[in-house]
């Protein structure tokens, strides 16, 4: 069942998706590069994170990626399917299996709620991340859409 994409009430060339609206797929490959450049890039220095035999240590096979980098990644996959009159409201994910080099995530999402608030319309998505373990990671991420700013 389609749902229409009425306007939005704060600018007319933005469209405010209905409750069920599912967002495309995104395939993430996860590599070692990404996980230790994403550690550094978010100033998360455990070693779990770029050392294998440390991480080894601690009973993980490999390094795996940090919180940081999943939070960032949820709203990525939102923000680019909502498009530039975005900007997150909050991020709110729960962990499960760890990321680790060679996995690959596919990201998935929802529309779960839209309501108005002054001026705006706040997007709600359920998210999820899963790799060949299972569930890496599940939550929601609101977004507010705003009217396009004039550039002068």
């Amino acid at each position: 069942m389609t749902h229409p994409v009425p306007p939005s009430p704060v600018h007319p060339d933005v469209s405010v998706p209905a409750v069920g609206t599912q967002l495309p797929e995104l395939v993430l490959p996860i590599t070692r590069t990404m996980i230790v450049a994403t550690a550094i890039a978010s100033r998360d220095y455990q070693d779990v994170h770029h050392d294998p035999a440390l991480a080894q240590d601690r009973g993980s096979p490999d390094i795996f990626m940090n919180i940081l980098t999943s939070n960032g990644l949820a709203e990525r996959f939102v923000t680019n399917w909502a498009g530039p009159a975005a900007r997150v409201k909050r991020v709110k994910i729960r962990l499960g299996a760890p990321n680790h080099p060679g996995d690959t995530m596919t990201m998935t999402g929802q529309v779960t709620g839209v309501r108005p608030e002054t001026g705006t319309t706040v997007i709600e998505v359920a998210v999820r991340g899963d790799n060949r373990i299972g569930m890496h990671l599940s939550g929601t991420v609101e977004v507010v859409l705003r009217a396009h700013e004039e550039t002068q």
